[in-house]
């Protein structure tokens, strides 16, 4: 008989209750299980805490970390009781990643992914945990078996094929990334696809193979007009670079395409398109508003520091007709 426990508590505890009272649920299927999820009427902060679904909670931060740290412990215990769930220690992945502890998060998706090593969704999961935990970002031999095997199981999987792609490539085995990353070329998006040919062509390069896999740049979405400011060439170095910037509106900071160019002759226009864009599976063109800026650096990094000049940001929508002018305050 299964015990439910359904106090008229809210806020905090709600995702509390719901493992609390749906995991016995778990033995008539993932179906059963959330829709019971859904009929105790919890299921903002639910599926929060357990898909990971941040849309789905209207919780405050606070109260939100708070929450998802009670469920957390709850799928623990429930998990000690009954250790052979894969979807549970899959879940407890997510939620341990959403909380920012990548090695817990990774221990993890290692008991999932022991458990169903013919789920390709749970590897994948398992190999990219398994990166982040690590203080280099690198994908050790054990994520990299993970991503061949998720590939093996689903070929058409591209989250598998694109870290496979990354992972070679930390590996210094640039030809096979290249190939690798080829294969998703029919599956992607045209955007998605010319940002990632130029991928395959670098990592082609840096194998030492022709660069016939470069093709002619994608035609830029935006065009950009820079207005510097008043300057003396002799006050800034040779080494300062202008970098345009185009950047999600209330995402986080780093670029969604970014172009970099000497100041020493910088042109009228610049334009900035999906090759510019540094994750060829979230190119330009998939963003409907952009913030676009351009900064100065006398050091020519990447990296801001106190003595850059910034412009004026200046939010478009995509597509974009015209040019955008850019000032510097």
């Amino acid at each position: 008989m299964v015990n439910v426990w359904l106090p008229t508590m809210a806020g905090a505890v709600a995702a509390l209750m719901a493992v609390l009272v749906l995991w016995p649920l778990r033995h008539h299927g993932r179906k059963g299980f959330f829709v019971g999820v859904l009929a105790l009427g919890v299921a903002g902060t639910c599926l929060y805490v357990l898909v990971g679904d941040p849309r789905a909670a209207q919780l405050k931060p606070a109260a939100t970390v708070a929450t998802l740290h009670d469920g957390v412990q709850a799928l623990q215990d429930a998990l000690k009781r009954d250790p052979q769930r894969a979807d549970g220690w899959a879940l407890l992945g997510r939620s341990q990643a959403e909380l920012g502890d990548a090695p817990a998060a990774a221990a993890a998706f290692a008991r999932a992914a022991a458990l169903a090593p013919d789920d390709p969704g749970v590897l994948v999961e398992a190999a990219q945990a398994r990166a982040q935990a690590d203080p280099g970002k690198q994908f050790d031999d054990t994520a990299v078996a993970w991503l061949q095997q998720a590939r093996s199981l689903a070929p058409d999987a591209e989250r598998a094929s694109w870290l496979l792609g990354i992972a070679l490539r930390q590996r210094g085995r640039n030809a096979e990334a290249a190939d690798v990353w080829s294969s998703l070329l029919p599956r992607l998006e045209p955007g998605a696809a010319q940002a990632l040919q130029a991928q395959i062509a670098i990592a082609r390069e840096a194998a030492g193979q022709s660069a016939e896999a470069t093709v002619a740049a994608a035609p830029a979405l935006l065009q950009v007009r820079v207005q510097l400011p008043a300057m003396k060439a002799a006050e800034w170095p040779a080494s300062t670079q202008v970098f345009v910037l185009a950047r999600a509106v209330g995402g986080p900071p780093m670029p969604v395409a970014a172009r970099k160019l000497p100041l020493a002759g910088f042109p009228p226009t610049v334009g900035l398109g999906d090759a510019d864009s540094p994750m060829p599976t979230a190119p330009l063109s998939a963003h409907r508003e952009v913030e676009v800026l351009a900064r100065i650096s006398r050091s020519g990094s990447a990296n801001r520091s106190e003595d850059d000049l910034q412009s004026v940001p200046v939010k478009v929508s995509l597509p974009h007709e015209g040019v955008v002018e850019l000032r510097f305050p």
